[in-house]
């Protein structure tokens, strides 16, 4: 049986990975990539992150702290970037 109470502490980059999945799949759609592609390529990275979260959260659980702030910070940065390339300054 899982514990979601482990989890908790992960949960806002859940939230914010979700967000940032939804920003490169509109970036794949306005650079015309074939949907199909881009689905089967976007189901394969959630499937491989799921992985490493399952069985990386045990491991990494006494970090959770500089994990959370570190994934924001890039998760923040990735979308700032997306937006910037889809109002052509980048």
């Amino acid at each position: 049986m899982i514990d979601l109470k482990e989890y908790a502490q992960f949960s806002t980059l859940l939230i914010f990975g979700n967000i940032e999945n939804l920003i490169l799949a509109s970036q794949g759609a306005t650079a015309h990539v074939n949907p199909v592609i881009l689905g089967g390529l976007s189901l394969i990275a959630v499937i491989i992150w799921l992985l490493i979260g399952t069985y990386g959260t045990k491991m990494a659980i006494k970090y959770a702290d500089y994990i959370e702030i570190i994934g924001g910070v890039a998760i923040i940065l990735l979308g700032i970037e997306a937006m910037l390339e889809g109002v052509g300054i980048l």
